[in-house]
């Protein structure tokens, strides 16, 4: 398929050296336009990104979340202390204690595979 569109100078001289790469561009920018848009999954995409590059295990054990995740999730935890959660910081949350079962899982692994070595 061929698509035309009209692009900032700016935007279209820092393209053209890339003009191969622009499908993998496109798909990498709706991937994180979408992953954006979702709730309970900003900051997440960060963690994520990094347990897909197959860090060593010490990167693995340093893992920490980012300030904004960090933040999102103390927000959420002092909220629901006080008002409670809505449904949808329900399902966020529900998000986050998933990603967190995952860390932990990748560091434990990363911690046995420094023991064995």
């Amino acid at each position: 398929m061929e698509i035309t569109f009209n692009l900032p100078e700016e935007l279209a001289n820092r393209l053209r050296p890339l003009e191969d790469e622009l499908p993998k561009i496109l798909e990498l920018g709706l991937r994180e336009l979408n992953a954006s848009a979702q709730s309970g999954y900003k900051g997440a995409a960060e963690v994520l990104e990094v347990l897909a590059a197959l860090p060593t295990p010490q990167e693995v054990l340093a893992l920490r979340p980012s300030p904004d995740l960090q933040g999102r999730i103390t927000a959420l935890l002092e909220k629901n202390r006080g008002e409670g959660l809505s449904p949808e910081e329900k399902i966020e949350w529900a998000q986050y204690e998933y990603l967190e079962h995952l860390v932990r899982l990748a560091k434990a692994k990363a911690a046995l595979k420094l023991k064995e070595s």
